[in-house]
């Protein structure tokens, strides 16, 4: 599922900028930056695997429908002639 990869791909983008990049750029933090991907990822990852889940094949139950008759006087069958 090309979501969940790339959602896991900023994650992991969010963590090395948040946690092992020490640079720093003038106007904006890096870190910050970081963490921003790294929200936005779980975000993605949270709404891929809840529509994975709801439109999968797998582990759903088919509808069935039950129609109940009440029958007072069953039909007579009567041999043809």
């Amino acid at each position: 599922m090309p979501a969940l990869g790339f959602s896991l791909f900023m994650i992991a983008i969010g963590a090395i900028l948040a946690f092992a990049v020490t640079a720093s750029v003038s106007g904006i933090s890096i870190s910050t930056v970081g963490v921003i991907f790294m929200v936005v990822g779980i975000i993605g990852m949270v709404l891929s695997l809840l529509f994975w889940t709801t439109f999968s094949p797998f582990g759903t139950t088919g509808r069935r429908h039950i129609i109940e008759e009440d029958v007072v006087d069953p039909p007579i069958h009567r041999p043809l002639p």
